[in-house]
């Protein structure tokens, strides 16, 4: 094949749901009301957190960046989703491609960086509380927190550039729902095996790494758990942890079936689904977690809720 044959692919078209395009109105409503809610409860979330002096401490400042990571996490994909439902043409330029791919990726790997963190922050609360106040300090925090923002947006840099890098001749349909790595790949006119390889490279050291480190941060959390004497010491604490755990087994669970592996691909409807939980469905579940499960959240929100009815009593004649 000639040389100038080979960049000739300038868009793609995301196949989205093929199989269901009788029901793309259905799904259009409700993906976006799935949306809604999510940036909705992830902005409460966020808002009741860093106005609320009682909640200003290591464990609520974490939750309150994870919700604020979670609005631009869906807003990466979902946006563009939502286009594709009502659109005949279900195209994407090869840059904007690139982008979508990069911010999605950039933020999911803040988002591994950050349950890190968390799962950090309560290991040092549950397993060294006399030093806790002394080492998680709010610069601390910051800089933590700053950290992992860095570290995430600069792990799938040498991913896209290599993928900038392949030829692309045709076909161009992705047969995803969004931009990715794997279908990407597919697509490439040469031999990727060295981009497969980077890119689990990457992946694994993301995924597996963080959640080893999760992992053992809860065996010893546990431990210590059933070293309290108090069945309220035990039940408060574990009641704490549950939350972030249950996060991040439903986060970690999926994104490890779709990313790390040598393969580009295991099926097109394995791929859709795994992308569905972790694209829409995390974020969803997320601030109903942190909601109805942490009662600190919930009274701070009603307390603001009780506040505005004074408010609005107060300036009626």
């Amino acid at each position: 094949m000639a040389i100038s044959n080979w960049s000739s692919v300038t868009e793609f078209i995301i196949m989205g749901f093929p199989n269901l395009e009788d029901f793309h109105i259905l799904l259009f409503v409700l993906l976006l009301l799935i949306y809604l809610f999510a940036v909705f409860g992830n902005v409460v979330i966020f808002t009741v957190i860093r106005s609320d002096a009682r909640l200003h401490t290591p464990m609520y400042f974490f939750i309150s960046i994870l919700s604020f990571l979670e609005i631009w996490y869906t807003a990466s994909t979902i946006p563009k989703m939502l286009s594709n439902l009502l659109s005949e043409r279900k195209s994407i330029s090869f840059t904007g491609c690139l982008l979508q791919t990069y911010f999605s990726h950039s933020l999911g790997a803040t988002e591994c960086y950050l349950l890190t963190a968390m799962a950090y922050d309560r290991y040092l609360a549950i397993c060294n509380s006399l030093r806790y106040s002394s080492i998680m300090t709010p610069k601390m925090c910051s800089q933590i927190a700053a950290g992992c923002w860095i570290c995430g947006f600069m792990c799938p840099i040498i991913e896209v550039i290599l993928v900038s890098k392949l030829p692309f001749c045709g076909p161009n349909q992705i047969e995803n729902i969004f931009c990715d790595f794997p279908p990407l790949l597919s697509l490439a006119c040469t031999d990727t095996s060295t981009n497969v390889l980077v890119d689990f490279i990457v992946n694994a050291f993301i995924i597996l790494v963080t959640f080893l480190f999760i992992m053992v941060s809860y065996i010893k959390i546990i431990r210590a758990i059933l070293k309290l004497r108090t069945a309220d010491g035990r039940k408060k604490a574990f009641s704490t942890c549950a939350t972030h755990l249950t996060v991040v087994l439903l986060f970690f669970g999926s994104i490890i079936f779709m990313y790390v592996r040598l393969k580009q691909s295991y099926s097109l409807n394995y791929d859709r689904a795994f992308a569905v939980i972790y694209v829409v469905l995390t974020p969803l579940i997320n601030p109903i977690i942190y909601s109805l499960r942490n009662k600190e959240i919930l009274y701070a929100i009603k307390r603001k809720i009780g506040c505005k009815g004074v408010i609005n009593s107060s300036a009626q004649p």
